[in-house]
């Protein structure tokens, strides 16, 4: 019987100080809406960087490492410990049975694959030497598990490069250190000394330096003969349906055919660490701005039961018990609480709403890329997490002057003992 009369003292508290209401609603609706916008902002930026190395980079990389170093015979004949003054067999680096490698991977592997040879070189033209990493391709694979996406050609494609003779594809920043353009001829020497003339039939730009001013595509059969290393790879790169499989493929891929096999995750554990302390760093922040807006309610709901401290002592002597008055303020706590957390879910919209329009443009190198805009992240988990947290530290703002009030004895008030 009481609990509706409770929740009517509770809104005539509310509705008859409209400054203090509205000081404290507010206060909670923009606590709510920029923890809203902040986690839009951060999580779109995270999903826009993971999409980014996803999309960048082969989800699983094979080279002509391993893992751990080669078993030798004598460990299997002997039980020793330690072996010492052993010097390797010298052989050429590379995977030299690619034939069978590829079927070992083709089978399982739920994705497409590509192989290379991945070399060091230098390219000549007009009395210019430069050097590059140059990688034999094959230019079917190649499309299927992009190593440049077909948007970051300026001119030709990776298919130019089966057009017959020796065809190049280099980054528009190397071509521009040679004074070299589209058709142009240019020296190829390989680490063994061997030089080729070869003709540059496409030109890319991805944005990173390193890749536009430093690396060259061929044929995967001139790169072998350039460096003479025929029918030799040493890189093989894996596009799965689900990135997320990428771990246990590569563990698999290591133990079906011993070569070290690195998954986008393991590449990029570093940066992905960085995410989950910026993750940790932007909930603490908003955490913060929830708590301000609780030491608001608080500071209010404190005001209000001094105030109404001889209502107290009526109600209490009326027979109204000491959790009645706990009901009594902790709902006015949660009142504010709900109000601040509608309102704010709407300026939260509103803000990502706003952000979302924010457009830029970037240049680099003399190429202007296309207009972009901040990355967001519309998840109805924002909302939620930010009203929860707010009506906690609402429920928790007005619990405790309320838990100060309920004590206060009827006769101490009335007497003005208090």
């Amino acid at each position: 019987m009481k609990v509706p009369v409770v929740l009517d003292l509770a809104r005539s508290h509310v509705l008859g100080r409209g400054r203090q209401t509205l000081v404290a609603v507010l206060s909670v609706a923009l606590g709510v809406g920029f923890s809203i916008a902040m986690a839009a902002l951060m999580q779109g930026g995270e999903d826009d960087m993971i999409e980014q190395m996803v999309n960048a980079m082969p989800h699983v990389r094979i080279t002509d490492e391993f893992r751990h170093a080669r078993r030798q015979p004598v460990q299997d004949r002997f039980d020793a410990v330690a072996i010492a003054g052993l010097r390797p067999k010298e052989d050429r680096r590379g995977i030299l049975n690619p034939v069978e490698v590829r079927a070992r991977l083709s089978g399982w592997v739920p994705g497409s694959l590509a192989w290379s040879l991945r070399t060091q070189g230098v390219v000549r033209y007009a009395g210019r030497d430069q050097g590059l990493t140059l990688v034999g391709i094959e230019p079917d694979q190649a499309r299927a598990v992009a190593a440049i996406k077909p948007e970051e050609f300026i001119a030709g494609d990776f298919q130019s490069l089966a057009f017959g003779g020796n065809n190049l594809v280099v980054g528009d920043r190397l071509a521009e250190k040679l004074g070299a353009r589209l058709g142009t001829t240019v020296s190829l020497v390989s680490a063994t000394g061997e030089s080729r003339s070869f003709k540059i039939t496409g030109l890319f730009h991805t944005g990173t330096t390193a890749r536009d001013e430093g690396e060259g595509y061929v044929l995967l059969t001139k790169a072998q003969t350039l460096s003479d290393r025929p029918n030799v790879i040493n890189d093989i790169r894996l596009r799965l349906a689900d990135p997320a499989l990428a771990p246990e493929v590569a563990r698999r891929a290591e133990r079906r055919i011993g070569y070290k096999a690195v998954a986008w995750q393991e590449a990029n554990e570093s940066l992905l660490e960085a995410l989950v302390v910026r993750n940790v760093i932007m909930y603490t922040v908003v955490g913060a701005i929830l708590v301000v807006a609780g030491f608001g309610i608080f500071n209010i709901i404190s005001t209000i039961t001094h105030e109404k401290s001889r209502d107290i002592a009526i109600l209490k002597s009326l027979g109204f018990t000491e959790r009645d008055i706990r009901r009594l303020f902790v709902a006015e706590g949660v009142a504010f609480g709900v109000a601040g957390s509608v309102i704010g879910w709407m300026i939260g919209a509103l803000l990502c709403v706003a952000m979302s329009m924010v457009r830029f443009e970037l240049s680099g190198a003399g190429v202007a890329q296309e207009m972009t805009h901040l990355p967001l992240a519309w998840n109805v988990w924002h909302y939620l997490v930010a009203a929860g947290c707010a009506l906690a530290s609402a429920s928790m703002a007005g619990y405790l002057p309320a838990r100060r009030a309920a004590r206060l004895h009827p006769v101490d008030i009335i007497r003005g003992a208090s």
